[in-house]
Order: C-alpha cells, then sequence, then structure tokens
C-alpha cells in the first residue's frame, strides 16, 4: 500500500482527521467510525480536549497550513485506519496535535486477522 506523504495527497475525510488532530493539539477523539478504510464523521467522533493551565492550548500552527509533509505516526494511523477496514477507532489520544496511540476494536472472531494492526 503506498502511504501519503503530504496532507494534499489525503483524500478529504483523512484531511478533515488531520486537522482534528491539529485542532485537539492535546485529548482524545473517542468513537470514530471506519467505513472502506477511510474515518468518518457521520455520526461525529466525541472530541475531548486536555487544556494545560498556564500553557498554551490553542491548535496547532501547521493546522493553517494548505500543504505540509505528514509526521512518521500521522502515517502510521492512516495505514492503521486503512486495514481497518470497517469498524471503530476507541480512542485517539493526540499529543502535540498528533496520534500518540490507539486503541482499536476488535471482534473475538476477527482479533486473530487483526492481531498486527
Amino acid at each position: 500500500m503506498h502511504s501519503p506523504t503530504t496532507k494534499s495527497s489525503l483524500s478529504e475525510s483523512q484531511s478533515r482527521l488531520i486537522e482534528l488532530l491539529q485542532n485537539v493539539n492535546f485529548g482524545r477523539i473517542e468513537g470514530l467510525h471506519v467505513r472502506g478504510g477511510q474515518p468518518m464523521f457521520d455520526p461525529p467522533p466525541r472530541v475531548v480536549q486536555k487544556l494545560k493551565m498556564g500553557g498554551e492550548n490553542g491548535p496547532r500552527p501547521e493546522a493553517s497550513l494548505q500543504d505540509f509533509l505528514l509526521k512518521h505516526q500521522t502515517i502510521e494511523l492512516l495505514d492503521t485506519i486503512a486495514r481497518i477496514g470497517d469498524g471503530l477507532v476507541l480512542a485517539i489520544e493526540v499529543k502535540n496535535g498528533l496520534a500518540f496511540s490507539v486503541d482499536v476494536e476488535h471482534h473475538l472472531e476477527a482479533a486473530s486477522r487483526h492481531a498486527n494492526v
């Protein structure tokens, strides 16, 4: 699978997810539905933002850029979502506008098939 390397190479829903990560900056995105390997926003995921007292709580500076190179964590997140196919991402932990960890739901009968997701 050829992974996208710039924001402009992403699908509309992938780009929307990256912008959401950048706007959250620190926190979690919960209940993200995946269809055909693409993030879906209907129904919308739950967003929990972590605000740091005395810290910078605004969006990442990259959020306003039309195009930029994707970081490894972003490519890995998009690859993980693509491998899910149809399913649910329970939570994406966001640090510095990037996916730090991802909780993925597996059904028992499919768990062995997705062990390397």
